[in-house]
């Protein structure tokens, strides 16, 4: 058994997927790189079948139709053969120091009589439109170098968040919770980092800087335009996190996940409220009030739990002049911490 997967969606990704195939073949041979060609019109499926010939017992190729970010992570899911998986997105890439210590500290776990759930390390923004930099830590969350469970952490700041830049699961414990990622939908990384939490008992935090987010392209999912274009796709893949887990049959020993995994909800809850009123039409509108009356539906524990956080009360202020205060709020937040 390899000790790692990295899955890797690729879709016309012929520009840029070689850095990021290239720094990942810095883990060697224990490691296992599925390459996800997700029925692309360039020369993506050209390129990942050379990298495959050239490395033979590391590197293999899926050629799919096109279904989407979330079907190339199911694949590599569900092909995976390492203890572990990460999905590593093919216009990113991983820092060669920090990997070699992720690796190194691999060896240890797969040798542990029951290994880790999950392993966390620090992510950094690679911002492109002016070269900055900003890296997420959380040693300000968990305890760092030991293994730890739910009980042993601390509250997480506002705006911060474990995203798929930042995890690493057990593969078999994505297997068991059933994760399953929709087809031909943006945004679903979040339904991958948020769903699985309940069945993670056991953790592990390096302060490494590991994973290396590219952002600032004019057409990533995360651009501001393109997000207002894709609402009807947010808003989906936000209520299947509201939908599953149910937050109130978590047992009291994971209070403090509760308490994350609610903080999640009313930023993907915000995210949704801020970019319909940007839209602004009436229809824009309606979908807010459409959503909140699902969360309502759903469960009014729920509804009253998350209308009450601050992120969510800040987008819900009466009238016209309550929507500009939220929008405002929003502004000041991107540019503060620069998430788009």
């Amino acid at each position: 058994m390899k000790l790692i997967t990295f899955g890797v969606p690729c879709y016309n990704s012929a520009a840029y997927m070689d850095k990021c195939i290239k720094s990942l073949l810095v883990a060697g041979e224990e490691a296992e790189i599925i390459l996800i060609d997700d029925g692309s019109k360039d020369e993506t499926p050209a390129i990942a079948d050379r990298w495959a010939r050239e490395y033979p017992d590391i590197i293999r190729v899926i050629h799919q139709p096109n279904g989407g970010h979330g079907e190339g992570v199911n694949q590599g899911l569900a092909n995976a053969s390492g203890l572990y998986y990460k999905v590593v997105d093919s216009d990113d890439w991983l820092d060669k120091d920090s990997l070699l210590a992720v690796m190194d500290k691999l060896r240890r776990i797969a040798a542990m009589k029951k290994p880790l759930d999950m392993i966390i390390c620090n992510y950094v923004y690679e911002h492109v439109e002016d070269n900055t930099q900003k890296v997420v830590r959380y040693k300000n969350v968990f305890p760092v170098n030991r293994p730890f469970t739910w009980r042993h952490t601390r509250p997480f700041l506002p705006g911060q968040f474990l995203l798929m830049h930042s995890v690493i699961y057990r593969t078999q414990l994505l297997r068991d919770c059933g994760l399953k990622l929709p087809k031909h939908t943006f945004y679903v990384d979040n339904v991958f980092v948020y769903q699985p939490l309940p069945w993670v008992e056991s953790m592990i935090y390096y302060d490494l800087d590991l994973y290396r987010y590219f952002i600032g392209r004019a057409d990533q999912s995360v651009n501001e335009k393109v997000m207002m274009g894709r609402m009807d796709q947010q808003l989906r893949v936000t209520k299947i996190m509201l939908d599953s887990p149910d937050l109130f049959a978590l047992p009291p020993e994971q209070k403090r996940l509760k308490n994350y995994m609610k903080q999640y909800l009313a930023m993907m809850v915000t995210i949704c409220s801020v970019f319909l009123m940007l839209e602004g039409s009436e229809e824009s509108l309606k979908k807010r009030e459409e959503l909140w009356v699902h969360i309502r539906e759903k469960d009014q524990r729920l509804y009253d739990m998350l209308r009450h956080t601050l992120t969510c009360a800040a987008t819900n202020l009466p009238g016209e002049g309550g929507r500009k205060l939220g929008i405002a709020a929003y502004r000041l937040s991107r540019k503060l911490f620069k998430f788009n």
